[in-house]
């Protein structure tokens, strides 16, 4: 495999990148607004603008731009990616709600803001994926609780049994990274702490240094640092072992209900025409195909989830439904931090 050296492993196999990405908000795939002309025209020669809400660099925005290139080239215009960075992603998602529903304005949208979010803030400040059109799925991304080596510490057990608070940093409020460290602590009857950061890189770089005891992180951006011994793997929280980790057990596998992934999908203005919907999707859909794409994927360690916008969104409510039961049982307050 190939990556990039430093805190981030993510890496843009042979792409070349044109696009540019900004939030706002997401819908249901119902057609709607525009002229009949316009759509059956899209794009009509004006270029697509891909909104995300995280900072140049990061898991969301290299998944963007690895998409762009082919979507520019099937669409025949630009596809550029505008980084709308703030509150999880929630920022450029009211931006995306405001925008034109003519295709132009998409973004890439992080799972946790649909269905992890919402339960960490007021009700009138949580974006609901019911307010936008969806245009695809794309990919699933597991995390992995990871330590220093000189922390001493291999597995569950071994911070259960530390004999003092455990310190546990997360990526910022209402994401995977903190639920699926909240979820399993709680399960484990371990005294934890949380250490919010703003991102992966700052968290990684956190655990690395020993500011933090543990940390959540996306397989993604913590394999080189694994690999190469800098880093030891405790449990991942994904429902099986991942290919990239197969001698690191999953929670699961320890006797903890802790199934947390990240997802990521592009959402569209609500009222959206259908048509411009469908073209958009071939055109991502191009993406997906293309060997380029693929090789992203697996150098990434992403799991494809190139579903439909009915079947993400089912996906998505559901995951909302069971984080929220599960919160509610063990009595966790993610907004705490």
């Amino acid at each position: 495999m190939t990556r990039n050296s430093g805190t981030r492993r993510w890496v843009l196999t042979g792409l070349g990148i044109t696009l540019a990405l900004s939030t706002a908000a997401c819908g249901g795939n119902v057609g709607g607004g525009g002229s009949d002309a316009a759509a059956e025209d899209f794009p009509g020669g004006d270029p697509v603008t891909i909104y995300v809400g995280q900072d140049p660099g990061g898991s969301t925005d290299l998944i963007a731009r690895a998409l762009a290139d082919s979507a520019s080239e099937d669409l025949g215009v630009p596809v550029t990616v505008e980084n709308k960075p703030g509150a999880n992603g929630a920022l450029a998602a009211q931006e995306l709600a405001g925008q034109e529903p003519d295709g132009h304005t998409l973004m890439v949208f992080n799972g946790s803001l649909g269905y992890i979010t919402p339960l960490a803030v007021p009700e009138d400040e949580a974006i609901d994926i019911a307010d936008y059109e969806i245009v695809t799925g794309v990919s699933q991304d597991d995390y992995v609780l990871v330590t220093a080596p000189s922390s001493g510490f291999a597995t569950v057990d071994d911070l259960a049994n530390a004999g003092r608070p455990i310190t546990f940093g997360t990526t910022g409020v209402g994401t995977g990274s903190q639920l699926s460290q909240e979820l399993l602590f709680a399960q484990a009857g371990i005294d934890a702490t949380a250490v919010p950061f703003d991102g992966g890189s700052p968290t990684l770089t956190a655990v690395l240094g020993g500011q933090v005891d543990v940390g959540s992180i996306q397989l993604g951006e913590a394999i080189e640092q694994i690999e190469a011994g800098e880093l030891t793997p405790i449990v991942t929280f994904a429902e099986e072992r991942p290919s990239y980790l197969p001698d690191t057990p999953t929670a699961v596998e320890a006797g903890y209900d802790v199934p947390v992934q990240q997802s990521r999908a592009v959402f569209a203005p609500s009222g959206t025409p259908q048509e411009v919907l469908d073209r958009l999707q071939a055109a991502f859909q191009t993406a997906f195909d293309s060997p380029e794409y693929q090789q992203f994927n697996e150098d990434n360690q992403l799991t494809p989830n190139e579903v439909s916008g009915d079947e993400l969104r089912e996906q998505w409510t559901s995951a909302l439904d069971s984080y929220r039961s599960v919160v509610e049982e063990y009595g966790i307050e993610l907004g705490a931090e």
